[in-house]
């Protein structure tokens, strides 16, 4: 039978009505159950689900290749079913699967690639209302003629004509191309980072950085070229931009620069204790442009790249994670040394996060005005759950070991001479 041909309300409404509707209802239905039945075989042949994949998202029905099958088995059932019934429920799912296909796509490759910003929403927002308008116009007959009227406006830039559709479609050809050379960057980027650390993953961020880039740079020229601009006409841009590169924006580039070498010498990586201008704290992050470090109080600092490759910084975990504490405890002079030095390091063995090779020393390292200064140093390997409430319990079990010994801790003596007459 031959597919009618649906123009109006009316008509809409007495295909929906029909009873091959109810076929293609059910046909539509199994297709979504195949679907997620193929999506799940998939999902379980792959592994355990990342809750920010692209493909699969938080659940099967959240990602990408949920909608991707069910939009091939529904043009698979509509070829079928076409033959047979005239189609009326098919002409209203397709584009809205579509519609759903880009909007899911959009979201969960800027959400991927890009933090939750709001520009980030923004876009994800535009996008849908985007892909809704296109469906309601395509399923309502309304986009042939507006494409047509749009074909009509048309201006001359340069010795190329161009319309407003062209433009139209340029733009979205060159947001799909974009959208796309973000999914696969970020698809490497999961890829090179799964299960590294340390020097491996500063080398592998680096390697993404630089697979993102490439990608994003190849993106833009297959857009430029959809969109219509001839290629060629970027030279005498690329000139310009290169001068203001090395004039207004030497300082951008050389984070830039600073960026790549740190991640590709890997004399910094992330989880390393730093102290860099006066800031101590350990590497959270390392960006292109610049490099976040927390410190143990909580307070993050932003330092640009250059600044790490053309100022002292002082790396604490370069070679060993491990980090050393002291604290200087004061005693009278007539304390038991022996007694004092063993209270000292048993307080400093009471606490698992004190290592034990190499063991606790405790010295008397000087001769006070007001007693005998004696030294208890340690290492822990986990200065990242921080170090002075290690420091605070470890003082308090001195202080109570030496209370509860009868140790005195002196206070400062002082000789006050007067003159009398």
């Amino acid at each position: 039978m031959s597919d009618p041909r649906i123009t109006d309300l009316e008509s809409w409404v007495a295909a929906l009505t029909r009873p091959a509707a109810l076929m293609e209802s059910g046909a539509l239905i199994v297709c979504a159950l195949v679907a997620w039945a193929l999506t799940a075989l998939v999902a379980r042949a792959l592994g355990a689900r990342d809750r920010n994949s692209i493909l699969f998202g938080r659940s099967l029905f959240d990602g990408v290749l949920f909608p991707i099958v069910l939009l091939l088995l529904a043009y698979l059932a509509r070829v079928l079913l076409k033959a047979w019934l005239p189609l009326a429920v098919f002409k209203i799912a397709i584009p809205v699967l579509i519609s759903l296909l880009v909007i899911r796509l959009g979201v969960k490759v800027l959400q991927a690639a890009f933090a939750q910003t709001p520009l980030v929403r923004l876009l994800e927002r535009s996008i849908s209302w985007l892909a809704w308008l296109a469906m309601v116009l395509w399923v309502s007959g309304l986009l042939p003629v507006i494409l047509e009227e749009l074909d009509q406006i048309i201006w001359t830039l340069g010795g190329a004509t161009m319309s407003v559709r062209t433009l139209i479609e340029g733009v979205l050809t060159a947001g799909g191309v974009l959208i796309v050379s973000l999914w696969i960057s970020s698809a490497i980027e999961a890829r090179l980072l799964r299960s590294a650390t340390g020097g491996e993953l500063s080398l592998r961020k680096a390697l993404s950085n630089a697979a993102r880039a490439l990608l994003l740079f190849v993106g833009l020229l297959v857009a430029l070229s959809a969109v219509g601009i001839n290629l060629s006409a970027l030279s005498v841009l690329g000139g310009a931009v290169g001068v203001g590169v090395g004039f207004g924006l030497q300082k951008l580039a050389a984070n830039y620069v600073s960026g790549f070498v740190i991640l590709a010498e890997r004399s910094m990586r992330i989880g390393d204790n730093v102290r860099v201008d006066g800031f101590e704290g350990r590497i959270t992050q390392i960006n292109a442009r610049y490099t976040v470090i927390r410190s143990l109080v909580g307070r993050e600092s932003i330092v640009p790249n250059e600044m790490l490759i053309t100022s002292r910084v002082e790396n604490l975990s370069l070679a060993d994670a491990r980090v050393w504490q002291s604290t200087v405890v004061s005693v009278a002079y007539d304390s038991d040394v022996a007694l004092v030095m063993r209270l000292l390091k048993e307080a400093a063995l009471n606490h698992a996060r004190v290592l034990r090779d190499p063991e606790p020393s405790v010295s008397l390292s000087n001769f006070g005005a007001d007693g005998l200064e004696f030294t208890i140093g340690y290492w822990i390997a986990d200065p990242e759950n921080g170090s002075l409430n290690l420091k605070s319990l470890i003082n308090l079990d001195v202080l109570q070991a030496l209370r509860d010994n009868h140790v005195e801790i002196p206070f400062p003596q002082r000789v006050l001479h007067t003159r009398t007459g």
